[in-house]
Parts: structure tokens; sequence; C-alpha cells
């Protein structure tokens, strides 16, 4: 499915659901741009449940679809903070795939612990400001689905801006990303990182409806430090928003890897470290 489709279906889900958004108000960016993240944090005191799922599909050749599902409760014990703890379960179909084994399993996978601190509050300031970091501990491999024990953490500095008021949307994105993980096979230990920047637009094409488009570009690493350069992907696709009410609301992305690069692999793209699609489709509920 390419992105141009993908767009063509957000629009077709955007026109169907519209009737029902036309209360829709009060946006919070955080989950506006897709894989981007926006600054805001939920209001003190303030309790949202979540379920995120994300796919990554296809490789060079054969058969390849991964998909992380995750069930994670927001909380916000005091302003401009908030704390979410999540479980975890990945999906592996892998047949034909070079350098994996073929694979089709569903494995209980990680805990994580997401925090993140307002810095700047994007109504009083020029511009929303946030920092977080979110460690998990893992035990499947996010690529081949393997059985490991994976350490790591993503840590984010997240920007945003309302270029228009309550209309036109923007945010910048960086991300690191270490992580440790020992084979339950063998024993051996690994050490790998990602860093990334990203960048988002998103417009209010009705109450409660955003569409937008982002693009990320990431780089793989061995080493915890970004020590030796694997490969690097620069990803491009559209996004969809909708509010359904004070309460609920949902988001999508879908994103294309439009040119890359791996040390190790021939080619145009990086589909060794990375994908050649990405997917990402989020349900929130406050309460």
């Amino acid at each position: 499915m390419s992105g141009r489709f993908a767009m063509l279906g957000m629009m077709a889900v955007a026109t169907a659901v519209a009737p029902m958004l036309a209360h829709a108000e009060g946006l919070e960016t955080t989950h506006l741009f897709g894989f981007t993240l926006g600054s805001d944090v939920n209001d003190a005191g303030e309790k949202e449940a979540e379920i995120e799922a994300t796919g990554r599909f296809a490789k060079r050749d054969g058969s390849y679809s991964a998909v992380d599902k995750t069930l994670s409760v927001k909380f916000v014990p005091f302003q401009n903070f908030s704390i979410e703890p999540g479980l975890g379960v990945a999906y592996h179909d892998i047949s034909g795939a070079p350098g994996l084994e073929d694979r089709r399993q569903l494995a209980f996978d990680t805990v994580s612990l997401e925090m993140r601190y307002r810095v700047l509050n994007r109504a009083q300031a020029p511009f929303g400001l946030t920092v977080g970091v979110d460690p998990h501990w893992g035990r499947v491999d996010d690529i081949s689905g393997a059985p490991v024990d994976r350490y790591g953490a993503d840590l984010w500095i997240i920007a945003d801006r309302e270029l228009v008021p309550q209309r036109l949307f923007a945010a910048v994105n960086l991300l690191y990303q270490p992580e440790a993980v020992r084979s339950r096979d063998v024993g051996a230990w690994q050490h790998q990182s990602n860093f990334g920047t990203a960048a988002a637009l998103t417009v209010q094409v009705g109450p409660g409806i955003l569409i937008g488009a982002e693009a990320r570009y990431l780089h793989s690493y061995d080493g915890l430090g970004l020590d030796t350069f694997m490969g690097r992907a620069l990803f491009v696709g559209p996004t969809f928003y909708a509010k359904f009410s004070e309460r609920f609301w949902m988001a999508a992305a879908w994103n294309m890897q439009v040119a890359g690069h791996a040390v190790n692999g021939g080619g145009a793209l990086d589909l060794a470290n990375f994908e050649r699609y990405q997917a990402k489709l989020r349900f929130g509920y406050n309460f």
C-alpha cells in the first residue's frame, strides 16, 4: 500500500466520522503527528488508557511482518509531568527474509515506563518543549523475533508550535535509543543504538479531524554510544487524527522508506536495520 492510497483511506475515514466530531474541542498535541510526538502533557490528576499497535513490513526479499501491541495507562501526578507504565506483546511472521529464521509467533514482550516532563507550555511560550524517557525490558528481538533479554530506553526532546491557532500544528523531535540485547539461546550480548530526527505538520480540516504528513530520518549504530555506523533510512508518510468526544480519540500513521543505505546491504534503501513500511495505530480514552 503506497502513501498515496493510505492518505486516500484516511480522508475516507475522516469523511465518515465527521458527523460524530462536531463538538470535539480542546485538542492536545501529544499524538496529533503520527510517529512524531507533540509536547502537551495531560492535566494534573487526569488518567488516560492507550492501546497502541506498531507494524513494520517488508524486507528486501521474502515475507516480513512484525507488529508490536502495547496497553498502557498514563497518570499525571502533578502539573507538566506524566508517567505511563505499559505491557506489550510482539507478533512476527517471517518467511524467506535474508539473514532471518522463518518464524510465526505471538509472544509477551515488553514492560515499559514512559515519563515525560513539559519544560515549556506552548500556550504560554513561543513553542512547547518536553523531554521524555521510556526505559523498557523486552523478551523478543524486535527484528528477528528470537528469544532475548532487551534492556534499553527511548530518550526524547519534543518541540511543537501552533502555527495557525486551532488550525495548523507543527512538531520536531530528536530521539536517541540505546539498547543492550542478550540472546537467551547462546548468551551473547549485542549493543546497539539509534538516533533520529522527525518533523511533522498537521491541519485541522474539520472539528476534531486532522490530516498531515511527517518525515523521519533514522540512523542505526553498533554500540550504545552511536559507535559504529550501520545504516540510515528516511521515512515519509501521511498522518490522521480524530477526536470522537472529550474522552475518546484515535491516531494513525503510515510511513514508507524512500531513501536509505545499509553498510552491510546493497540497494538504495536500508532494509537490514529498518523496514520498507512502518505503521502506527493508537486509541486513547481519558477518565
